[in-house]
């Protein structure tokens, strides 16, 4: 059974993610935002990807404001509280079952594929520093910063159209199932 803590010291633990949650007794919850937190560093050192520290700027201030508001909560509600893991493990089969639907399929794959060009990218640019002159290395470095932002832009923009025509596909679809209902309506009053 968990009991709540010094507020001092939930205060002190919070500022390193996890901590604070393993200190007011949440082991699971806090081992899951430490290793989220520590797996992405890791990730982004090992795949040269210094961009996706960014994330870990998330997962630092979520872990802070949920020890601070498990901390808040009231007794009742704190003592009722379940430890559990962030991304569950094999036992939540429900869990497990909505990844396989193909929307979320399709934005993992999405993801991944953008991270797997991002660290090809990177790499690419490593291998040809060593592999060109200085001259032509300074004309590659110069046009390769810009090529990654280029790409986010256009990728931006085709998300944008993307949400654009889904709304008016869903718009469309509404006012044909209007024009059925009054359609109906007037043949049931002939």
């Amino acid at each position: 059974m968990t009991k709540k803590k010094s507020g001092f010291l939930t205060f002190l633990f919070s500022w390193i993610p996890g901590a604070g949650e393993m200190y007011m007794g949440f082991m699971k919850m806090g081992v899951s935002l430490m290793g989220l937190f520590w797996g992405i560093i890791s990730l982004s050192v090992l795949t040269n990807t210094g961009y996706l520290i960014l994330v870990d700027v998330i997962v630092w201030f979520y872990s802070f404001f949920h020890a601070h508001n498990l901390r808040a909560m009231d007794d009742e509600d704190f003592y009722a509280l379940e430890d559990h893991y962030l991304i569950p493990v094999d036992t939540d089969r429900e869990f497990w079952s909505r990844i396989t639907i193909a929307k979320y399929r399709k934005l993992l794959a999405g993801i991944l594929i953008l991270f797997g060009v991002a660290v090809l990218w990177n790499t690419l640019l490593d291998l040809l520093y060593w592999a060109l002159p200085e001259y032509i290395w300074e004309y590659v470095r110069s046009v390769s910063y810009f090529i990654p932002q280029l790409v986010l832009g256009i990728g931006i923009i085709a998300v944008g159209v993307l949400l654009i025509r889904g709304k008016k596909q869903e718009l469309l679809m509404e006012e044909d199932r209007g024009d059925e209902h009054a359609g109906e309506a007037d043949h049931s009053h002939s």
